[in-house]
């Protein structure tokens, strides 16, 4: 009797996770949030919030993003983010603009047995337009510190030299602008900041543009539901 309401049991349980299995749906894990340049952790709190409700840890980043070359930002930031996670789960990485060039800098340099998946909000994987055409002027350097002074496009820019990624990343760009001053370098389409080509990186599985802009694309409700999806599937819904 007893083996026999054991195995009514196990049949219970047994068909969900096949079903989950076929999907290709990953279980929750911990995601490390990471804000962009002059940004601030806040900036990533409503996407935090949606993550947690979606049962993922969540470790959302505060870090001195203007303060510190991106190779020394990655090295510091990401183990420290990395020790507040649950070793049992996958990693993933949810980011925003520079917070993504710091997950490929240290990727480049690291191995995580337990890495997930990675969602890129807006970053300049191939640099920005907007860095070349600012970053000889005092007030830009003074703002954005010699981190925004390595996102250019040119050839020895931290971004060109990372090479194609070797992990599972999805990346939202936006198509939409409010900044008019930062917008005049860029080339159509753009958030802002940086165009929708220089998003693509070599080695990403998908891509997806949003009408968002730059500044406000991870507070966006739409946004924030393909990450999760992404996060969930391994691509953006339709």
């Amino acid at each position: 009797m007893h083996a026999f309401i054991l195995l009514f049991l196990m049949s219970l349980f047994a068909a969900p996770l096949a079903m989950a299995a076929q999907a290709g749906i990953t279980s929750p894990g911990c995601v490390i949030l990471l804000h962009g340049l002059a940004r601030t952790a806040h900036s990533m709190d409503r996407l935090a919030d949606a993550l947690s409700d979606a049962d993922y840890q969540t470790v959302n980043v505060d870090y001195p993003s203007t303060q510190h070359p991106i190779e020394t930002l990655a090295a510091t930031v990401i183990p420290d983010a990395l020790s507040q996670c649950d070793h049992t789960q996958p990693v993933h990485f949810v980011t925003h603009s520079m917070g993504g060039i710091l997950v490929r800098q240290y990727l480049s340099q690291h191995d995580l047995n337990n890495l997930g998946r990675v969602v890129m909000l807006a970053p300049p994987n191939q640099g920005s337009e907007v860095v070349d055409s600012f970053h000889d002027l005092a007030l830009f350097q003074w703002i954005y510190g010699p981190a925004g002074q390595q996102l250019g496009t040119e050839r020895t820019s931290v971004p060109k030299q990372l090479g194609p990624v070797h992990f599972d990343l999805g990346v939202i760009a936006g198509n939409r602008s409010l900044d008019f001053l930062t917008s005049w370098p860029l080339p159509e389409p753009h958030d802002g900041k940086v165009s929708v080509p220089s998003t693509r990186v070599e080695g990403m599985r998908a891509h997806l543009v949003m009408p968002a802009t730059h500044t406000f694309i991870m507070r966006d409700e739409t946004v924030i539901a393909q990450v999760i999806y992404f996060l969930q599937h391994g691509r953006f819904q339709p």
